[in-house]
């Protein structure tokens, strides 16, 4: 059966897609820095605790090397991990916390694909697939998230690279976009947050189970074959004509 790790599993998004994939009969693998909420994912499906910090790159390579070790590979990888601030005017952001955001956004995004194309390139047969989750953020930015903003760019250009990176090895890199997926992170939609011309407003959302599914569509598909990039979002949600 194909084999895959994703970060940031013990919640939200990446807690939904692994149950998605558990369900598909995948292997999989979970990241996270606590192994409670990963084994509660787990559940008794047999997946992979993996509890690790991916911004820490030795306890990344010890986590993947575990995986590659039990399965005899790892065929993808859903770079799903990343965390966000509170909207805000920049200079009313403290350093400190910028810093740990692009940390994990950046550098955990870096250290986990690194450590899949290190893998996918030496096994045998060589390949596999890379899936980064960006955000319509990429794209379009919200209100008072430059540290966001500026980190899924650069996931963008993360994607972008190891993809035409990947081609000699047969690693396949593409980026899913989510906008406004009901997990914790965004329950805030649905009581109100600043748009663009100051005012305050309930936005709509949709069922984080979207998400999971367009995920395994991309994991699934055969390696000459890649989703680039997916946009999926709350069909009526402010992207669209954002600002």
């Amino acid at each position: 059966m194909p084999s895959i790790i994703i970060t940031g599993a013990g919640s939200g998004v990446g807690r939904a897609t692994a149950k998605v994939f558990i369900g598909a009969g995948w292997d999989v693998g979970l990241v996270g820095r606590r192994a409670q909420p990963l084994e509660e994912t787990a559940g008794d499906s047999g997946a992979l605790v993996l509890p690790c910090d991916v911004t820490d790159e030795d306890a990344v390579e010890a986590a993947f090397a575990k995986a590659a070790q039990t399965w005899g590979r790892i065929d993808a990888l859903f770079n799903n991990a990343g965390k966000s601030l509170g909207g805000a005017p920049l200079d009313e952001l403290a350093v400190s916390d910028i810093r740990d955001l692009l940390d994990v956004n950046i550098m955990g995004a870096f250290i986990a694909a690194r450590a899949a194309f290190g893998q996918m390139r030496k096994q045998n047969p060589q390949g596999g697939r890379i899936i980064n989750n960006g955000s319509v953020s990429a794209y379009v930015p919200r209100w008072g998230s430059a540290p966001y903003t500026a980190s899924k760019h650069a996931v963008t250009g993360l994607t972008r690279t190891v993809s035409l990176d990947g081609r000699p090895f047969n690693i396949a890199c593409g980026q899913i976009d989510i906008g406004n997926a009901l997990t914790d992170m965004a329950a805030k939609m649905t009581k109100g947050v600043p748009q663009a011309d100051g005012s305050n407003a309930i936005e709509p959302v949709m069922d984080v189970a979207n998400v999971a599914s367009s995920v395994l569509h991309m994991a699934s598909l055969p390696l000459d074959a890649n989703v680039q990039f997916m946009t999926v979002m709350a069909t009526n949600m402010p992207y669209i004509g954002r600002g």
